[in-house]
Protein backbone atom coordinates (compact mmCIF):
# COMPACT_ATOMS: atom_id res chain seq x y z
CA UNK A 1 0.00 0.00 0.00
CA UNK A 2 0.97 3.12 -0.83
CA UNK A 3 1.91 6.16 1.68
CA UNK A 4 0.47 9.63 1.21
CA UNK A 5 2.60 12.78 2.27
CA UNK A 6 1.12 16.38 2.05
CA UNK A 7 4.33 18.65 2.12
CA UNK A 8 4.35 22.35 2.53
CA UNK A 9 6.94 24.71 2.79
CA UNK A 10 5.62 28.04 4.55
CA UNK A 11 6.45 31.14 6.35
CA UNK A 12 6.03 31.29 10.13
CA UNK A 13 2.64 32.75 9.65
CA UNK A 14 1.50 29.67 7.25
CA UNK A 15 1.76 31.54 3.94
CA UNK A 16 3.07 28.96 0.95
CA UNK A 17 4.33 32.35 -0.90
CA UNK A 18 4.67 35.84 -0.65
CA UNK A 19 4.66 38.57 -3.29
CA UNK A 20 7.66 39.60 -4.63
CA UNK A 21 10.11 37.11 -2.69
CA UNK A 22 12.15 34.63 -4.31
CA UNK A 23 11.97 30.58 -3.77
CA UNK A 24 12.66 29.88 -0.46
CA UNK A 25 11.92 33.17 0.06
CA UNK A 26 16.13 33.45 -0.33
CA UNK A 27 16.38 31.72 2.64
CA UNK A 28 17.52 28.09 1.93
CA UNK A 29 20.93 26.83 2.46
CA UNK A 30 22.95 24.13 2.28
CA UNK A 31 22.17 21.91 4.56
CA UNK A 32 18.23 21.93 3.23
CA UNK A 33 19.09 21.85 0.36
CA UNK A 34 21.33 18.76 0.74
CA UNK A 35 17.93 16.97 2.30
CA UNK A 36 16.17 17.93 -0.35
CA UNK A 37 18.70 16.19 -2.91
CA UNK A 38 18.00 13.05 -0.63
CA UNK A 39 14.09 12.52 -0.50
CA UNK A 40 13.16 9.16 -2.12
CA UNK A 41 11.38 8.84 -5.30
CA UNK A 42 7.70 10.16 -4.97
CA UNK A 43 4.94 10.28 -7.41
CA UNK A 44 3.81 13.56 -6.85
CA UNK A 45 -0.24 14.92 -7.16
CA UNK A 46 -1.51 18.32 -7.83
CA UNK A 47 -4.01 20.30 -8.69
CA UNK A 48 -4.33 22.82 -11.91
CA UNK A 49 -3.25 25.43 -10.82
CA UNK A 50 0.06 24.39 -9.29
CA UNK A 51 0.46 22.48 -12.26
CA UNK A 52 0.34 25.37 -14.71
CA UNK A 53 2.90 27.27 -12.19
CA UNK A 54 5.21 24.58 -12.34
CA UNK A 55 5.31 23.36 -15.81
CA UNK A 56 5.30 27.38 -16.57
CA UNK A 57 8.73 27.46 -14.72
CA UNK A 58 9.57 24.08 -16.51
CA UNK A 59 9.25 26.11 -19.69
CA UNK A 60 11.62 29.00 -18.84
CA UNK A 61 9.05 31.48 -17.17
CA UNK A 62 11.14 33.00 -14.65
CA UNK A 63 8.40 34.01 -11.27
CA UNK A 64 6.88 37.51 -11.17
CA UNK A 65 9.61 39.74 -9.52
CA UNK A 66 12.64 38.02 -10.43
CA UNK A 67 15.01 38.65 -13.21
CA UNK A 68 16.15 35.03 -13.45
CA UNK A 69 15.84 31.73 -11.62
CA UNK A 70 18.79 31.09 -9.26
CA UNK A 71 21.03 27.95 -9.60
CA UNK A 72 18.76 26.08 -6.81
CA UNK A 73 15.51 27.31 -8.22
CA UNK A 74 16.39 25.51 -11.35
CA UNK A 75 17.54 22.74 -9.79
CA UNK A 76 14.21 21.60 -7.92
CA UNK A 77 12.43 22.42 -11.26
CA UNK A 78 14.38 20.24 -13.19
CA UNK A 79 14.05 17.28 -10.11
CA UNK A 80 10.20 17.66 -10.74
CA UNK A 81 10.68 17.42 -14.46
CA UNK A 82 11.88 14.13 -13.86
CA UNK A 83 9.65 12.62 -11.35
CA UNK A 84 6.30 10.88 -12.14
CA UNK A 85 3.40 13.92 -11.92
CA UNK A 86 -0.21 13.03 -11.43
CA UNK A 87 -2.37 16.12 -12.11
CA UNK A 88 -6.54 16.23 -10.59
CA UNK A 89 -8.11 18.98 -13.18
CA UNK A 90 -11.44 19.12 -15.33
CA UNK A 91 -9.74 22.22 -16.71
CA UNK A 92 -6.89 20.94 -18.36
CA UNK A 93 -6.64 19.26 -21.60
CA UNK A 94 -4.54 16.49 -22.99
CA UNK A 95 -1.78 15.75 -23.85
CA UNK A 96 -0.05 17.60 -20.81
CA UNK A 97 3.23 19.12 -21.93
CA UNK A 98 5.19 18.94 -18.99
CA UNK A 99 7.13 15.79 -19.26
CA UNK A 100 6.03 12.60 -16.84
CA UNK A 101 3.05 14.49 -16.41
CA UNK A 102 -0.51 12.04 -16.21
CA UNK A 103 -3.76 14.08 -16.24
CA UNK A 104 -7.08 12.41 -14.33
CA UNK A 105 -10.08 13.77 -14.17
CA UNK A 106 -11.89 11.77 -11.79
CA UNK A 107 -12.42 12.64 -8.43
CA UNK A 108 -9.40 13.31 -6.51
CA UNK A 109 -10.09 11.22 -3.71
CA UNK A 110 -11.50 8.76 -5.22
CA UNK A 111 -8.65 8.59 -7.42
CA UNK A 112 -5.90 8.88 -4.93
CA UNK A 113 -8.08 6.49 -2.49
CA UNK A 114 -7.23 3.72 -5.14
CA UNK A 115 -3.59 4.89 -6.06
CA UNK A 116 -2.88 3.96 -2.18
CA UNK A 117 -4.63 0.38 -2.30
CA UNK A 118 -3.23 -0.45 -4.86
CA UNK A 119 0.56 0.77 -5.28
CA UNK A 120 3.63 0.45 -3.05
CA UNK A 121 5.62 3.72 -3.83
CA UNK A 122 5.43 7.53 -1.98
CA UNK A 123 2.68 9.61 -3.00
CA UNK A 124 3.74 13.66 -2.15
CA UNK A 125 1.89 16.40 -2.84
CA UNK A 126 3.18 19.51 -4.15
CA UNK A 127 1.53 22.70 -3.26
CA UNK A 128 -2.86 22.44 -4.53
CA UNK A 129 -3.85 23.95 -0.96
CA UNK A 130 -7.53 22.69 -2.04
CA UNK A 131 -6.27 19.40 -3.07
CA UNK A 132 -4.53 18.64 0.24
CA UNK A 133 -6.97 20.24 2.45
CA UNK A 134 -9.79 17.29 0.85
CA UNK A 135 -7.19 14.57 1.22
CA UNK A 136 -6.78 15.24 4.79
CA UNK A 137 -10.48 15.58 5.37
CA UNK A 138 -11.22 11.89 3.48
CA UNK A 139 -8.56 10.34 5.94
CA UNK A 140 -5.89 9.71 3.62
CA UNK A 141 -2.72 11.48 4.73
CA UNK A 142 -0.50 9.73 6.61
CA UNK A 143 2.16 11.88 7.02
CA UNK A 144 1.80 15.87 6.93
CA UNK A 145 4.98 17.91 6.85
CA UNK A 146 5.92 21.24 7.41
CA UNK A 147 9.05 22.77 6.49
CA UNK A 148 8.84 26.81 8.07
CA UNK A 149 11.05 29.21 6.88
CA UNK A 150 11.97 32.18 9.05
CA UNK A 151 10.15 34.84 8.08
CA UNK A 152 6.64 36.49 8.49
CA UNK A 153 4.93 37.35 5.20
CA UNK A 154 1.93 39.86 7.21
CA UNK A 155 2.29 42.68 4.46
CA UNK A 156 3.17 40.21 0.92
CA UNK A 157 1.84 36.64 2.05
CA UNK A 158 -0.34 34.43 -0.25
CA UNK A 159 -1.83 31.54 -0.74
CA UNK A 160 -2.71 31.25 3.19
CA UNK A 161 -2.51 26.97 4.19
CA UNK A 162 -4.81 26.16 6.66
CA UNK A 163 -7.66 28.30 6.21
CA UNK A 164 -10.83 25.74 5.66
CA UNK A 165 -8.98 23.26 7.21
CA UNK A 166 -10.72 21.01 9.87
CA UNK A 167 -9.50 20.54 13.14
CA UNK A 168 -6.51 18.17 12.91
CA UNK A 169 -4.53 16.71 16.27
CA UNK A 170 -1.07 16.04 15.58
CA UNK A 171 1.14 13.14 16.61
CA UNK A 172 5.31 14.17 16.03
CA UNK A 173 7.08 12.12 13.54
CA UNK A 174 9.92 13.81 13.54
CA UNK A 175 10.95 17.10 14.46
CA UNK A 176 14.88 19.18 12.61
CA UNK A 177 16.41 22.16 12.12
CA UNK A 178 18.27 23.09 8.89
CA UNK A 179 21.39 25.80 8.87
CA UNK A 180 20.31 26.87 11.99
CA UNK A 181 16.96 28.33 11.20
CA UNK A 182 15.02 26.51 8.81
CA UNK A 183 12.45 23.98 10.96
CA UNK A 184 11.35 21.04 9.83
CA UNK A 185 8.08 18.98 11.59
CA UNK A 186 6.65 15.50 11.05
CA UNK A 187 3.19 14.53 11.79
CA UNK A 188 0.78 11.64 11.92
CA UNK A 189 -2.43 13.98 11.23
CA UNK A 190 -5.89 12.72 13.04
CA UNK A 191 -9.09 14.76 11.25
CA UNK A 192 -11.52 15.58 14.84
CA UNK A 193 -14.99 15.29 14.70
CA UNK A 194 -15.03 17.80 17.67
CA UNK A 195 -11.97 18.97 19.76
CA UNK A 196 -11.11 16.28 22.67
CA UNK A 197 -13.00 16.71 26.04
CA UNK A 198 -9.20 16.64 27.14
CA UNK A 199 -5.68 17.61 26.38
CA UNK A 200 -3.42 14.59 26.55
CA UNK A 201 -1.07 14.52 29.45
Amino acid sequence: MSELLVDFITSLDGHASGEGWPGFWGLEGPEYLAWLGDQPQATYLMGANTYRLMSGFAAGEVPKGQEEFRPEEEASVDELTQASKVVFSSTLEEPLTWANSTLVRDDAVAAVRAMKSSGSGLLSTIGSLRLCRSLLRAGLVDRFRVVMFPVITGATGEERIYDGYPDVALEMLEHRTFDGRIQLVEYKPRVLEHPPLRVPA
